[in-house]
């Protein structure tokens, strides 16, 4: 017998067991359990520990043990596609709808029946409990197995793969793919999925870590898919479709091309939005934006001044922050501790009616939060605006409506900024917005908040939680979504984030965290940064960027 932890209980048990064995043994047996960590490492649940250990359960209703389950399903999928339609391409494109965004590129167009189908397929596969096999195979067989299964995306990237000659690889029934997540160790697992035809794809349906026995509804969100319509078709416009393609022109020279479309993009999108703005000016003039945490906003509200000015408009900042209520005030989260995310954080009366005041001609003395004593304070900083004066007021509730309820809808312009990300790792890998947005931070963080890498990463379930609740549900009441993703971003970013990461000891308990954003960055080659602008929304986080004061 052998001494273990699992989940801060001693257990003695057999030797030799896997881990799904001592799960059960230890009466901890659920199919919600998808994975482990041991020593801030992830295993598999078919992993056998050789010694006496400490053993962290993940569940689907962890971050992790979400991802792990969602990539899993992922890989049965394009298997049960593989199966029906070989000769087909499958691509897991984007977060929507409570759901991932897929299409699959066939001799006809996708239909009703054919979701059907993939469906039952899927449940078929679940039902026979078939194993998940982990294998590591070297280089040039696994680029025959990819080219055999018609994955020239895959041969392609593993060319560009910076490090080792053996590369881990997923078998299901045969049919091979990579992933850089760990899978469950069965289909068994997976019995918690649907599929919704969404023209021209469908969106997988899969539960989320808030509820994680239920599969959410299906939830249209128009806005959001005509964001990533667009982006993917500047992906086609540039010929870059996946990583891969990206590679090719940082080796080739070409990629300065890509840096200055992407750029000119941006330019003439926040161009559009200020037109749009300067023709409702005489009725929409308290300008709201909002957005998630490392989407670029404050970059993008300086850029959007720049054209409000060219077009003639002076628009003024109104910062939330100096609205909160005293610190003795705020509101508390479920550990205790000041919420200031929360939108009773802030003083909402008083922000109502200085805004109101602003809209009919009045001067205001705008109140300023004093961080260290937690109280606001009044020092004679008087604000009016004029009729046509724009008022941009940035902050992460700017789409709920709680926050302006005392202004009219239609004196209101919302604007939503994120980091859509428009570029995949190939056609089965996906680079989720979050990770994107979390790499942009970990570089900013470093560079000037002073945070290392593990602090960053440490504080940003917290982040996302907030997100959740305070952000995302209110995504589609905005005007105009902005998406501040750059398709070769992450090219560079990676020359910022590799050593950061790889401080990162094995003692650390985000380790497994850092090494899932390595592997991810390994099949990128580095970019150089000079031909990014100074105006760019990437320079926010690695800096040299033009509207940051000295």
């Amino acid at each position: 017998m052998q001494e273990y932890i699992i989940d801060e209980e001693l257990y003695k048990l057999p030797r030799g067991l896997t881990l799904a064995e001592m799960i059960e043994r230890a009466g901890l047996a659920s199919n919600r359990i998808v994975a482990a960590l041991i020593d801030n490492q992830v295993c598999r649940l078919n992993y056998v520990p050789e010694k006496s250990c400490q053993i962290k359960t993940v569940s689907r209703g962890d971050e992790l043990g979400n991802r792990i389950y969602r990539r899993s399903l992922f890989l049965l999928l394009a298997r049960a596609v593989y199966e029906l339609y070989p000769e087909a391409d499958l691509k897991i494109e984007h977060s929507l709808s409570n759901g991932i965004y897929c299409e699959i590129t066939k001799n006809s167009a996708l239909s009703q029946h054919d979701i059907k189908k993939i469906k039952i397929k899927i449940a078929s596969l679940v039902k026979k409990d078939l194993p998940i096999t982990r294998h590591e195979i070297p280089r040039g067989k696994l680029l025959e197995i990819y080219q055999e299964q018609g994955f020239e995306d895959k041969a392609r990237l593993i060319k560009y793969r910076e490090e080792g000659e053996v590369f881990p690889v997923y078998e299901l029934e045969g049919y091979y793919d990579y992933f850089y997540y760990h899978m469950v160790p069965s289909t068994g697992y997976l019995d918690k999925f649907d599929l919704h035809f969404c023209m021209p794809g469908f969106i997988l349906l899969f539960p989320h870590k808030e509820d994680s026995d239920h599969v959410p509804d299906f939830i249209d969100q128009p806005k959001l898919a005509n964001v990533f319509l667009e982006y993917e078709r500047l992906g086609e416009i540039l010929g870059v479709g996946h990583v891969s393609d990206l590679n090719a022109a940082i080796e080739n020279g070409s990629y300065r091309e890509f840096i200055r479309i992407a750029e000119s993009l941006h330019e003439k999108n926040i161009a559009r939005i200020a037109d749009r703005i300067y023709d409702e000016i005489e009725t929409r003039r308290v300008i709201l934006i909002a957005g998630p945490s490392s989407s670029g906003k404050t970059t993008f509200s300086h850029r959007l001044s720049t054209h409000l000015r060219i077009n003639g408009l002076e628009p003024v900042a109104i910062s939330i922050d100096d609205y909160f209520v005293n610190r003795e005030e705020t509101p508390l989260d479920e550990e205790g501790n000041y919420d200031f995310e929360a939108l009773e954080a802030i003083d909402l009366e008083l922000f109502n009616n200085d805004l109101l005041k602003l809209l009919q001609g009045e001067e205001i003395e705008l109140p300023e939060f004093n961080f260290q004593k937690g109280k606001r304070e009044y020092r004679g900083n008087y604000l009016r605006v004029e009729e046509d004066q724009p008022i941009l007021i940035e902050g992460i509730h700017g789409l709920n409506d709680r926050l302006t309820e005392m202004i009219p809808q239609n004196h209101k312009f919302k604007l939503y900024v994120s980091a859509l990300t428009q570029l995949n790792v190939d056609q089965h890998n996906r680079i989720p917005t979050s990770d994107t947005r979390l790499m942009r931070r970990i570089v900013r963080d470093h560079k000037y908040r002073g945070h290392d890498a593990p602090t960053t990463i440490d504080w940003w379930p917290r982040v996302r939680k907030g997100e959740e609740k305070n952000i995302f549900p209110f995504q589609e009441n905005a005007d105009i979504i902005f998406n501040s993703a750059l398709i070769y971003e992450l090219a560079v970013l990676k020359k910022y984030l590799t050593p950061l990461l790889k401080r990162i000891d094995k003692d650390n308990p985000v380790y497994f965290e850092a090494s899932r954003l390595l592997e991810m960055l390994d099949n990128f080659l580095p970019m150089p940064d000079l031909s990014v602008p100074k105006t760019s929304i990437l320079r926010e986080f690695i800096g040299d960027s033009v509207f940051r004061e000295a």
